[in-house]
């Protein structure tokens, strides 16, 4: 690691940030487990269960991203930072209850308030890094970032697998049941500690009136993205969520195609998680003190060569496995350029805005994702393996614009 971003700000916001990410995939894993084929909670919902958990992870983002942006840049992203990891305490107790009474909509609810919280923290989360670390540092900085946030996917994912197991066969009704949050409790609080280490930072544009239509600050920050190129590095970040949503939403269905346990089927998710951690650290290694994009199109295509086998092959737990990790590591490869460029070519005083709006758009694309899965499952009853498919195919399309995008950004000397 370099030896630059081993700075309290930093280290902060990376230990923070891992413990929401373990928390915020805890409780999903958990959630999808519930209502996927086979789940205790299968009933309500049917097949295409864990679209419904999807979207409720998503359309907070898309609605509220634009009020955080400004808040982002209206406030100190350090204060930010320290409320929402306050009220992820509370949201885990509301969890708590979910599961400790067996009660699938309370438990939905919590999904969509820890959406809602996550949506708050996502523009100062990213939009604090250029604040703590060097220009030049971006890459690695976003390399490591991601490659925690990966590691707590994998820890949030691993404790998801025997902790769903143990919630089912104690039955939703027993009080066993609250084992599932108990953990979610413990890491919303560690995660609020971390966060108490950050330093005072100020705000970057406190005099800014506050709009409190989102759309039309989304709008805004669209045509003025697309003045500077960022709107096109937007883009082609908010892309990939598209693709990385349907994935998540699969690799659940591999419990019954495999007829594995839980446990073992949270391993997938978890090869997943740590391969693109993998990617991450490459990419920023790769990069060093220079931002590649040459990275993000080979990234594409990797990914389109792997969802393509997992497709077609036929499917058993180690071929899976090996699939899965090569896609996360080109994954990796792809998203942390655009991360550091999203970074990079915002101003200042307007970088929460901005961040804002992208991250409306990556979980627009989720949303859409999200539908996609649940067209192919429910109404086209397509297996869910073979919808690996449908990703090849949108990242085989992304590869083919991403080179004539980049190309005119290389053209312009953008990057």
């Amino acid at each position: 690691m370099n030896t630059r971003l081993l700075k309290r700000g930093f280290l902060s916001l990376t230990v923070a940030q891992f413990f929401g990410a373990a928390n915020d995939n805890l409780l999903k894993t958990l959630l999808v487990f519930s209502v996927a084929s086979g789940g205790v909670w299968y009933g309500p919902l049917g097949d295409g269960g864990p679209a419904y958990v999807g979207l409720c992870l998503t359309i907070p983002f898309i609605i509220l991203s634009g009020y955080a942006g400004q808040l982002a840049d209206r406030y100190s992203k350090q204060k930010i930072s320290r409320l929402v990891k306050v009220a992820e305490i509370g949201i885990a107790l509301i969890a708590f209850m979910g599961f400790y009474l067996g009660n699938l909509w309370l438990a939905l609810s919590a999904m969509l308030l820890l959406a809602i919280q996550s949506s708050f923290f996502g523009p100062a989360k990213y939009g604090v890094i250029p604040e703590l670390v060097d220009d030049k540092d971006l890459c690695q900085a976003n390399g490591f970032i991601n490659m925690s946030t990966n590691i707590a996917v994998i820890v949030g994912t691993l404790l998801a697998g025997p902790i769903y197991d143990a919630f089912q066969g104690a039955g939703v009704d027993s009080s066993q049941s609250s084992a599932p949050t108990t953990a979610m409790l413990i890491l919303a609080i560690l995660g609020w500690v971390a966060i108490m280490f950050m330093p005072p930072l100020k705000a970057m544009n406190p005099k800014l009136k506050f709009n409190w239509n989102p759309f039309s600050v989304y709008l805004g920050a669209l045509k003025d993205m697309r003045k500077t190129h960022l709107l096109t590095v937007a883009i082609a970040w908010a892309s990939f969520y598209m693709i990385g949503m349907m994935a998540l939403l699969i690799l659940p269905e591999y419990r019954t195609l495999l007829d594995v346990s839980a446990t073992k089927t949270g391993y997938l998710l978890g090869i997943m998680g740590l391969s693109i951690g993998v990617g991450s650290v490459l990419a920023g290694f790769i990069s060093r003190n220079k931002i590649q994009p040459k990275l993000i199109p080979l990234g594409a295509a990797g990914m389109t060569v792997f969802f393509t086998l997992l497709g077609v092959l036929k499917p058993d737990f180690k071929t899976v496995a090996i699939l899965i990790g090569g896609a996360g590591v080109f994954a990796g490869f792809y998203i942390i350029p655009l991360q550091a460029l999203l970074q990079k070519l915002s101003p200042d005083d307007e970088r929460g805005r901005f961040l804002g709006t992208a991250n409306a758009m990556s979980f627009m694309c989720s949303t859409i994702g999200s539908l996609i899965y649940l067209g192919a499952r429910a109404e086209f009853e397509i297996p869910a393996n073979q919808i690996f498919l449908i990703c090849a195919s949108l990242a085989f399309l992304g590869t083919t614009i991403l080179l004539w995008m980049l190309r005119k950004l290389v053209r312009d000397k953008v990057i």
